[in-house]
């Protein structure tokens, strides 16, 4: 199955950020096209499209886009917010879009921009992403220089470091400059998102693939991929695989090609054991499953999972399942933002389970009592952050029950440290252990009472 570049068309491998050179590929063509027609007739073009998010939740866009009320209904300024925040562990494909097409990015700023009748436009990008920053300030400059911005301004924000605020209201928060934590819904932003008003929330990859949808129309894009998962996605392969990276592939690619065909199989001549389809945050697939299923949402959904940010980890026949569980865990749990219970203390249960069981101390009540948390905090927090460290923990057990049965009967792990995770640890686990290697004191806070 092959398919035409629609993110990095025109890169021929390379970048793309002199305005020149991306003006010689067709650039800011899709964007005065755009500006002839109706904000609703844009939005018509993404409907049919057939487009739906990249960040992880895969809602169809356009739909999204008509949810935000016109300013005749609405009085009050409207605003785009580009999620570039990307802490889904396996995720890296926003940060290539950013550095090697900038100019599509922010082209898809303002044409989502007069789709919405927005005049704000705040790029929230993770702060560790500093090159991708510097080369979005170069690319704005260079189009602000030839009078494309119209009256759209458009604000390039450095995040701080917290995956919550990867949730589309925790990161409106975070904008306004308060605590990043989830919002309870309704409202929604689409009524009161950014300082209470309207407001679209779209990842990265989704923005830069409108631009290509005005030049093909909605309906030419359509024609990629398969239905209900229309045209292609930046896959990002990362683990046990020869040659990980960004690959941008159509929907319905079959999942066994893009590991051993596109990535080069597993080295080593080890065998595959699970593949994480969609970052962290989805279910786990099984050696079996992977066989069968494709890069889409009906087939990867059809198989209990999700395609998420379509970051796909590979995990060879050495990769312990509970040390899997006790690095995931870890991460949720130091990334909660502690506002609902079932997420701040879940996530902590889980982690204090895992480690015991993987530590060789685990009882048969302990693998009973981990799924009893886990199907106690699914469901029941305000962001999919605790429901993600519980249903992807349960999905380990239940496929490899077994595994986790024998770390208990045996009293450790049976991969007796030869297991492929050994020595790659979350980075809460890698700054206590350098804390202890160092000897470095813990800082203390007493909490302040304000009264």
């Amino acid at each position: 199955m092959t398919s035409p570049e629609v993110v990095f068309a025109g890169t021929n491998g390379g970048a793309l950020t002199t305005f020149e050179d991306y003006e010689a590929v067709g650039g800011f063509t899709a964007l005065r096209r755009a500006r002839a027609m109706s904000p609703d007739d844009v939005i018509e073009e993404l409907k049919t499209s057939g487009l739906r998010g990249r960040g992880g939740a895969f809602f169809p866009t356009g739909l999204k886009w008509s949810f935000v009320p016109k300013p005749d209904v609405v009085a009050k300024p409207h605003y785009l917010v580009v999620n570039a925040d990307e802490s889904e562990p396996g995720t890296f494909k926003d940060r290539e879009i950013m550095l090697r097409v900038p100019f599509r990015f922010l082209e898809g700023c303002l044409i989502a921009a007069h789709a919405i009748d927005a005049r704000h436009v705040f790029v929230y990008i993770r702060g560790e992403y500093e090159r991708e920053f510097e080369t979005l300030v170069d690319a704005l400059g260079q189009i602000r220089e030839r009078d494309l911005l119209g009256d759209v301004t458009i604000v390039i924000h450095r995040g701080a470091g917290a995956y919550i605020c990867g949730e589309e209201t925790a990161l409106l928060e975070s904008l306004e400059g308060k605590r990043g934590q989830p919002r309870t819904k309704p409202p929604f932003p689409a009524i009161a998102g950014l300082y209470a008003s309207p407001t679209a929330v779209n990842n990265v990859e989704s923005i830069t693939t409108v631009p290509p949808i005005i030049e093909l129309g909605g309906a030419g894009y359509a024609e990629l991929g398969v239905e209900n998962s229309t045209g292609t996605r930046v896959f990002s392969l990362s683990g046990n695989v020869a040659n990980g990276g960004n690959y941008e592939l159509p929907h319905g690619f079959p999942l066994r090609d893009l590991i051993f065909d596109v990535g080069g199989g597993i080295p080593g001549g080890r065998s595959l054991k699970a593949v994480i389809p969609g970052g962290s945050s989805t279910p786990i697939l099984t050696a079996t499953e992977v066989e069968r299923a494709t890069l889409d949402f009906d087939s990867l959904t059809s198989l209990g999972t999700a395609i998420g940010s379509a970051a796909v980890i590979v995990l060879d026949d050495r990769c312990c399942m509970v040390q899997l569980g006790v690095r995931v865990s870890q991460f949720y749990e130091h990334e909660s933002c502690g506002k609902c219970t079932p997420c701040r203390v879940g996530t902590r249960w889980l982690t204090q389970i895992l480690q015991k069981i993987e530590e060789g101390n685990g009882t048969q009540g302990d693998l009973d009592l981990l799924l009893d948390v886990a199907e106690r905090i699914n469901g029941k927090c305000l962001c999919p952050l605790g429901d993600s460290d519980a249903i992807v923990v349960a999905s380990y057990v239940d496929k490899f029950r077994d595994e986790f049965q024998a770390h208990i009967d045996e009293g450790g792990c049976p991969l007796a440290g030869s297991s492929s995770l050994e020595g790659i640890l979350a980075p809460v686990e890698m700054h206590e252990r350098l804390v202890h290697a160092h000897g470095l004191g813990r800082i203390h806070t007493h909490l302040e009472v304000l009264t």
